[in-house]
Parts: C-alpha cells; sequence; structure tokens
C-alpha cells in the first residue's frame, strides 16, 4: 500500500489528492466539455434568480383582469391591488408594507431550493461540488448536507405540502382566468391558455418530487396488498424519471405567465381573445 513517503504519492494533501492517493497531475482525464452543463445551469439559474427578485420587490404590474402574476398569488397584505373574487386573505394586515410577493414566494422557493434535482443542479454549477462527473471539487473536505446550513434541506418533505397549497391556489387562478375584465364567466383569453399551461406544469412538477413518490409508495412491505397505492406509486414513478425537464419546464412556464400579466398591465398589448 502506498504510504506518504511514497514519490508517486502527493503529501499533505487532502480529498482526491490524499496521501493515499496515486499522484497523477491532472486534474482529471475527461476530454469534452464537461464545463458547458454545470455553465449554463448556473446561466439559467441566475437569469431566473434576477427576473424573479426584480419582479417581487417591484410591487407593481402584477395585475390585469381577470389575471394575477403567480409570483403575487394569493395576496396576503392589505397593500395588494384590489383583486375580485380572488384567493386573497389580508393576513398581515396594513403593517406589512414591502411587496405582498415576498409573503407567497417563500413557499414555492423553499421547495426548489430543498428539491433535489435542484441540489445537484445548483451544486454543481455555483458551487461545484463537484462540477461534473470524474471531475473533483476544489475543496480539500467534503461535509455534504450535514452541517448547517445544508443539513435546513431535509426539510423537503415539509415544503411539498406547501407547494401542493400553492399549485392548489394556482389552480383555482386559472378558473377564475375564463372570465373576462368585467369578471363575466364564458370568455377565454391568451392568458387563460398560458395560465393553464402553467398551472398543469406546476403540479407534473409537484407530483414528480422524490417526496411524492416516498409519501405513495413508500414503507409498504408488499404492494400486492395496496393495489391502488401500488398504481399510484407507478404513475409518480414516471413523472419521476423526468422530474429534471418538469422542473425546468415549470420554472419556466411561472416566470412567463408572471411577465404575461406584465406585459398586460403596463398595456403593451391587449389579451387576444380566443372565445
Amino acid at each position: 500500500m502506498a504510504t506518504g513517503t511514497d514519490p508517486h504519492v502527493r503529501t499533505g494533501a487532502r480529498g482526491v489528492h490524499g496521501t493515499l492517493r496515486a499522484a497523477i497531475p491532472e486534474r482529471h482525464l475527461r476530454t469534452d466539455r464537461w464545463w458547458l452543463p454545470p455553465a449554463a445551469t448556473a446561466a439559467g439559474l441566475l437569469a431566473f434568480v434576477v427576473y424573479s427578485t426584480w419582479r417581487a420587490f417591484s410591487n407593481a404590474d402584477y395585475y390585469d383582469a381577470p389575471y394575477v402574476s403567480p409570483f403575487y398569488s394569493p395576496c396576503l397584505a392589505e397593500n395588494c391591488e384590489p383583486m375580485r373574487d380572488g384567493p386573497n386573505w389580508a393576513l398581515f394586515g396594513t403593517w406589512w408594507g414591502l411587496s405582498p410577493a415576498i409573503l407567497i414566494l417563500i413557499l414555492p422557493l423553499g421547495f426548489r431550493l430543498t428539491c433535489y434535482y435542484y441540489r445537484k443542479a445548483y451544486y454543481r454549477g455555483f458551487w461545484a461540488s463537484p462540477p461534473a462527473c470524474a471531475v473533483p471539487e476544489p475543496r480539500q473536505k467534503y461535509t455534504g448536507e450535514t452541517r448547517f446550513p445544508l443539513i435546513m434541506q431535509n426539510i423537503h418533505r415539509y415544503f411539498f405540502y406547501a407547494a401542493m397549497l400553492v399549485a392548489s391556489i394556482l389552480t383555482y387562478d386559472t378558473v377564475l382566468a375564463f372570465r373576462d375584465e368585467h369578471y363575466e364567466w364564458g370568455h377565454m383569453g391568451l392568458g387563460t391558455v398560458v395560465f393553464a399551461a402553467n398551472a398543469v406544469l406546476l403540479w407534473m412538477y409537484t407530483l414528480s418530487c422524490h417526496s411524492c413518490r416516498h409519501i405513495v409508495g413508500g414503507r409498504l412491505k408488499h404492494f400486492s396488498k395496496h393495489p391502488v397505492r401500488y398504481r399510484l406509486w407507478g404513475w409518480v414513478g414516471k413523472l419521476n424519471a423526468r422530474h429534471a425537464r418538469l422542473a425546468w419546464y415549470s420554472l419556466i412556464s411561472v416566470a412567463l405567465a408572471d411577465l404575461y400579466v406584465y406585459l398586460l398591465a403596463i398595456g403593451a398589448f391587449d389579451d387576444p381573445t380566443i372565445f
């Protein structure tokens, strides 16, 4: 076995460059563009963070009857713009002076931050932990998710229930989108389609979650004795295989839904009527 006195073994190093590992000069042997996926991931997530932060703190142009931005629904403060018949409760009264979006975005944000796929995405994209397969991370010590703050990732299962609530509310907003600007039923505009597509993608992403799969079929010793749960577990499993794609599709759709409402609110164009 190699020791620290072997000339072909690095001394005084830890991790992949530890004293019990061969002293290979190259950091890795990959010759492809391994850096491209983590770079693209970091760019995509950074773009969403910048956009959503701007929209959340702008506290304006988030409502154009009958559409309300998914970033601001439900409104939980009295400083919201009037939204008739919407899922809004002024739980925080008049003392809340900041943007009402901050009150609700913490729920879907917490769900996505603790999501198993997003952990992999931003661990690689922003922290290079590790940046790619067969490429060592730059740190000498790896602690995983055993210390604060990463140990907080274990609350993902609880954010799943919050995400279910948010998806339900946005589904209700989609139902309300079948009204015109005078709140008369029987209308369908392009915004209705945008909201419906966003609601479907959010549900697919939420239900494809690993926590959902465990809740549906976890801790069962005999699937044969639980045919209904087994069938549901199979459906969730098929969605789970597409969890990464659904994470991105739903992230883009919620941003596009907000952008659509913003453009309507500033008068960039009128909502095209389908019927």
